[in-house]
């Protein structure tokens, strides 16, 4: 069986579409969403209205998906102490998003263990132990394990940093970050996701980068009246720091 693993669109229609794209010349017969559909994105209510209407792939939530399902005076005063722009940006992205749209993602599972072709698989956003957890390239061995500590399933999948990496644990564990759909943060700005082939108990994985019209798609952010969409716009473009 053939899947397909995404995560972190931030309502980018132009990511989005390349990549479902290409998941569909790859042959993939399900998608797994690993969250972080629409927060500070240029069309967040066009990703949420696509993925809701989707029956062939099983969502998670991410750490954004709940700010936007619990959305209130603690959240936003908890992002505009660390996160200014993020906090402007989910405050315009609430008046957008109607209760319909929260309660979709209020109820997304915050993580999900399956086995698939005689495969252990979980899914989760940030890590094991919570959804705004960092797996990042290049960490010691070690903290990757202290993260994943007390599961048992042979692939681990996540998200939330934007940067695709991976991880073969002492205990026979891989630990793969999927990348971003709608906002990386590798070098060359294309969007990021995995393929996974599963067969008899066994898998093999590939991440696949695809380029996208990045230029449309930062237009349309700076468009969004909110103070530091500009910004936003030009880290579709630039990535630099993930969080503003």
């Amino acid at each position: 069986m053939r899947v397909a693993v995404l995560s972190d669109i931030h309502g980018n229609v132009q990511g989005l579409e390349a990549v479902m794209t290409d998941v569909v010349e790859q042959g993939c017969e399900h998608v797994y969403c690993l969250g972080d559909l629409a927060l500070a994105g240029p069309q967040p209510k066009d990703v949420m209205d696509y993925v809701m209407d989707q029956d062939t792939w099983t969502v998670i939530q991410g750490n954004t998906d709940k700010m936007i399902a619990n959305f209130g005076q603690d959240v936003l005063e908890f992002l505009e102490a660390q996160y200014p722009v993020m906090a402007n940006a989910i405050a315009s992205d609430v008046e957008i998003l109607d209760d319909s749209y929260k309660a979709y993602l209020a109820n997304l599972p915050p993580a999900l263990s399956q086995e698939i072709e005689g495969c252990s698989v979980l899914f989760v956003h940030g890590s094991p132990r919570a959804n705004n957890e960092d797996i990042f390239p290049n960490m010691p061995l070690e903290e990757v394990e202290e993260m994943v500590e007390g599961t048992k399933e042979k692939l681990i999948l996540c998200g939330h940093t934007h940067i695709p990496c991976g991880y073969q644990t002492t205990k026979g564990q891989t630990v793969v970050n999927v990348g971003s759909v709608g906002r990386p943060m590798t070098e060359e700005p294309v969007a990021c996701y995995c393929i996974i082939d599963f067969e008899n108990g066994s898998f093999e994985l590939v991440h696949r980068y695809v380029p996208y019209d990045n230029h449309t798609a930062a237009q349309i952010m700076a468009q969004r009246d909110f103070i530091g969409s500009d910004r936003l716009s030009d880290m579709l473009l630039n990535p630099g720091q993930r969080h503003i």
